[in-house]
């Protein structure tokens, strides 16, 4: 086979990516720009539209689509009883007693808002990390990035954020098993931030200063303002831990659906919230786009596996390159363009994971499913249309170029923890 032809099939899904990130950077929709690069796929690996059509519905249709529709509509549900309630605020100042460190105080406001997935959070958190960096005296860029940075440490391994459950979805993996081994991106993520940018931006000299949030101590309203988050998480990670050991037979996502659907009511009895809040967020868009998104994710899946694609660049070429730019690549270079997790996840993962079957690697699933999370990731945290991004220099009044430069040292750290761990988790 000629160096031509071997690189034909590449080609062929790069054309098909490029469709995707041109419609992303000229804002189509991220639904529709997945759509359309499946279809531009499946045409030029030579499905026909009424096969292109058929295998869409189908795609539809299935168990794992229909679950994963569930669980990202009940988190986004529980994210926006969370904020319109304003829980999520009360929780913060209820914690905000048990804060004494300036640096700790700084951090903790965008970190507990990144426990909700929700898009744009980090302008919730930006008001009090503007109030903490007023006092301290911190420019507007070292502002932006902290708050920016933390709002995100938790993406890799917290169970409430849609691409970690796109990802075990696709993979058909349960939840824990995937965090157990993404658990370090955590650890990086809070690392680099103070190596690079905390450090820089509260220096030691502040360290004496105190803050005037504090709420007081009250554990009891820790407890009562954190319920509903505690019910999603511990039930979910628990009655997935009970099915898998007493009922195999019934699928894992019936756990998380169960704790979602009693964190939902739990936040809704607290807040006196009834039958109008349900209507208002049943129409509200942002749901609705995301489960669109996740619809056009499953289709593109599908399309691919119909076509064949995975088979064909296997054969194509080496199991090193197609690895590679399925693993790395892609991820990174979707995630930047697009400034989303769920993004690179639903565009590239099923072509990952398509190779390592068709290569005989299934034992290597869980280290490039991690290689390629870090991958990805580092592309979403240095992309400079991420909307938290754009969001935070704007409302901190940042410069956006000489704030982006700032998380090339800290993104390079952590792509290069990913790349450690794949080795050490391949080597096992």
């Amino acid at each position: 086979m000629d160096l031509f032809a071997a690189a034909v099939p590449f080609l062929k899904v790069l054309a098909a990516f490029f469709l995707m990130l041109v419609g992303m950077r000229y804002k189509i929709g991220l639904a529709l720009s997945i759509l359309l690069g499946g279809i531009c796929m499946g045409l030029l690996f030579g499905l026909g539209p009424v096969k292109i059509v058929t295998t869409g519905l189908l795609a539809l249709t299935g168990e794992k689509f229909l679950f994963l529709t569930a669980i990202v509509g009940l988190i986004m549900i529980l994210s926006d009883a969370l904020e319109r309630s304003g829980q999520s605020r009360r929780l913060m100042e209820a914690l905000s007693g048990y804060l004494t460190s300036p640096r700790l105080r700084l951090i903790f406001f965008p970190a507990l808002i990144g426990l909700l997935p929700m898009p744009g959070g980090a302008i919730f958190s930006a008001p009090m990390v503007k109030s903490m960096g007023e006092e301290m005296a911190m420019k507007g860029e070292d502002q932006a990035l902290v708050n920016y940075w933390f709002r995100h440490v938790w993406e890799t391994a917290w169970p409430l954020y849609p691409g970690i459950i796109l990802t075990v979805a696709l993979a058909d993996i349960p939840i824990s098993t995937l965090i157990s081994k993404t658990w370090p991106g955590t650890v990086a993520m809070f690392f680099f931030g103070w190596l690079f940018l905390l450090r820089k931006a509260v220096p030691a000299e502040e360290l004496h200063l105190k803050s005037g949030l504090s709420s007081g101590r009250n554990p009891v309203v820790v407890l009562r303002e954190g319920l509903p988050l505690m019910v999603a998480i511990i039930g979910a990670i628990g009655c997935e831990t009970l099915l898998a050991r007493y009922a195999h037979h019934i699928p894992f996502e019936w756990g998380v659906i169960v704790a979602l659907i009693a964190a939902v009511v739990a936040i809704m009895v607290q807040n006196s919230l009834g039958a109008l809040f349900l209507r208002q967020v049943l129409t509200k868009k942002s749901l609705w786009v995301m489960l669109l998104v996740v619809a056009a994710i499953f289709v593109f899946k599908d399309i691919m596996q119909e076509a064949g694609i995975v088979e064909a660049m296997a054969g194509a070429a080496g199991s090193t390159v197609a690895l590679f730019a399925a693993a790395v690549f892609l991820p990174f270079l979707v995630g930047m363009i697009a400034g989303i997790n769920v993004a690179f996840v639903g565009a590239t993962f099923p072509l990952l994971l398509g190779l390592l079957h068709n290569l005989g690697l299934e034992v290597q699933i869980i280290p490039y499913l991690v290689l390629a999370t870090f991958a990805g990731f580092t592309g979403v945290m240095i992309s400079p249309i991420h909307i938290c991004f754009v969001l935070t220099c704007n409302y901190f009044g940042a410069d956006v170029g000489r704030t982006w430069r700032q998380l090339v040292a800290p993104c390079s750290g952590f792509l290069a923890t990913g790349i450690v761990l794949f080795y050490l988790l391949s080597a096992v």
